[in-house]
């Protein structure tokens, strides 16, 4: 007859990596500083809205900001205290809020959706310093662009030739 062996107290799983609540808190930031974005910038936005033709620049400049932050070494230092890059891969360290920071900031499309309320919000507070900076992130999105597909070119071009 084999019985269940039993410890009291019954042992307790470590505590996980990261809550619901770590990930609610986080959004809960972001929706913050939305609505401080929407009622700051209200008045400004009905006399000078974003147009149409100005969300491409904004999608490129997001794109460049948010590949800044999460992926190149120029920011390093924000990623630095969320992670931990042991032989070059990347990854949150810590546990809870920290972690769950560490996973935004690892994150392109993460730190897109911050980086796109952070530009949209400086153009529509500050319309002109808005579109320099959105125009200096498109200009940076741009060159890499052309500078991936330059290189996918050059690739293909010397593997024919091999």
């Amino acid at each position: 007859m084999v019985t269940e062996q039993r410890t009291y107290p019954p042992a307790r799983d470590p505590e996980p990596a990261t809550e619901p609540v770590d990930y609610a808190a986080l959004n809960a930031v972001y929706g913050v500083l939305m609505t401080a974005v929407v009622l700051t910038t209200r008045e400004r936005a009905r006399e000078e809205p974003i147009s149409g033709r100005e969300l491409v620049p904004i999608a490129a400049a997001t794109f460049a900001l948010s590949k800044v932050i999460a992926r190149e070494k120029i920011g390093t230092w924000m990623r630095e205290p969320f992670v931990e890059d042991p032989a070059g891969e990347r990854r949150p360290r810590g546990r809870r809020l920290q972690r769950a920071v560490g996973e935004l900031v690892t994150c392109t499309r993460c730190v897109g959706a911050w980086s796109a309320l952070g530009i949209v919000g400086l153009r529509l507070a500050s319309p002109d310093s808005g579109r320099i900076v959105t125009n200096v992130l498109a200009a940076s999105a741009a060159n890499d662009w052309l500078q991936s597909g330059f290189k996918l070119l050059c690739a293909a071009v010397n593997q024919r030739e091999s």
